[in-house]
């Protein structure tokens, strides 16, 4: 068993509260981070965060702080929050952070405007340091409730990928080494894009055959957007590639399906996204057509919901689109 390191996680939302209850578990020294005193505060007064991860409750032995100097001597510092705010926050740790830490990555998008993935702003902010991504079909939910779980850990630093893998596996989370840290990464960002798709598909009220094409076919798209960006195709065949995609595209667990569900109904896309809260596949749907775009990627799934979501198209006009495409090959 590995000896007792220090993790600090930046951000109290359900998938890094899920990681904390596991590292606790497995005896290392976990502090959670996060700018909202009231969410800091709820944990300690009742022991869960009902708004994020309600009915698991927190080990008494992860210290939660505010105070962002936390990240300081850290072994591993999990960066768990939304990709719009990644920049940001890490620019308020870097001052604390030592050059010996390793930065894992948690977060799922695109940059809007840089069109980065969250571990290019990473490096960019802290140079120095061995940065790793972590991705795969994981409801915080379910892992909270020891439901087991399998993700992947890829990091350029193959030695810093394994260290990850032995701090956070146990008898509930399974970690398997990647290489692939743009394959894992455009995985975990663009399938959200997709499970808002699915969710408009059961809005509509469609059946399984629509939903099983849309899966499929999307999945072509993630996988030529990132084999267009240097990642290894058998990566989408894998955990942070097919495994994420279907998890997202068929559970409530997933806001982006849900909110995609809401906007099928007939909801307006920003009502839609204001009832469910943070929904990723919202904002990295118009990244992910720019990238596309500038790449000169395919990407017809992605240019449908874009239209439906901010040209104001209605949604069965983007069902119509779709089908009425040139036939050819798979």
């Amino acid at each position: 068993m590995m000896k007792p390191i220090k993790i600090t996680i930046l951000g109290s939302g359900g998938w890094g509260l899920a990681l904390a209850c596991t590292s606790s578990r497995l005896g290392h020294d976990v502090t959670v981070w996060s700018k909202f005193s009231d969410e800091i505060e709820a944990i300690k007064r009742t022991g869960e965060l009902k708004a994020k991860l309600p009915g698991v409750q927190i080990p008494k032995s992860v210290d939660l702080t505010t105070d962002i100097s936390c990240v300081s001597g850290a072994d591993i510092i999990l960066v768990g929050i939304p990709s719009q705010f990644v920049r940001s926050v890490c620019e308020q740790a870097k001052p604390y952070t030592d050059e010996g830490s390793i930065l894992l990555s948690t977060a799922k998008g695109l940059e809007d405007g840089t069109l980065k993935r969250m571990s290019e702003i990473i490096t960019e902010t802290f140079p120095g340091n061995t940065v790793a991504v972590m991705s795969g079909p994981s409801h915080a939910e379910e892992l909270g409730r020891g439901i087991p779980t399998a993700v992947a850990v890829a990091s350029k630093e193959r030695a810093a990928a394994e260290f990850i893998q032995r701090a956070f596996s146990d008898n509930v989370l399974r970690l398997y080494v990647n290489d692939d840290v743009i394959g894992c990464e455009i995985g975990g960002a663009v399938k959200n894009v997709i499970a808002l798709c699915c969710g408009v598909l059961d809005g509509l009220g469609l059946g399984d055959n629509s939903k099983a094409a849309l899966i499929t076919r999307g999945l072509s798209e993630i996988t030529r957007l990132g084999v267009a960006l240097g990642g290894k195709p058998k990566t989408f065949a894998g955990l942070a590639g097919l495994g994420d995609l279907v998890v997202t595209c068929t559970s409530m667990h997933s806001r982006n399906y849900r909110a995609g569900i809401l906007i099928g109904q007939g909801v307006e896309p920003e009502e839609a996204v204001r009832r469910t809260g943070t929904v990723e596949g919202y904002g990295c749907a118009r990244v992910t057509r720019k990238l596309a775009r500038k790449l000169g990627v395919e990407m017809p799934i992605t240019e449908e919901i874009n239209e439906i979501l901010f040209e104001n198209q209605p949604v069965r006009q983007g069902i119509i689109d779709l089908m009425s495409r040139p036939i050819g090959e798979e």
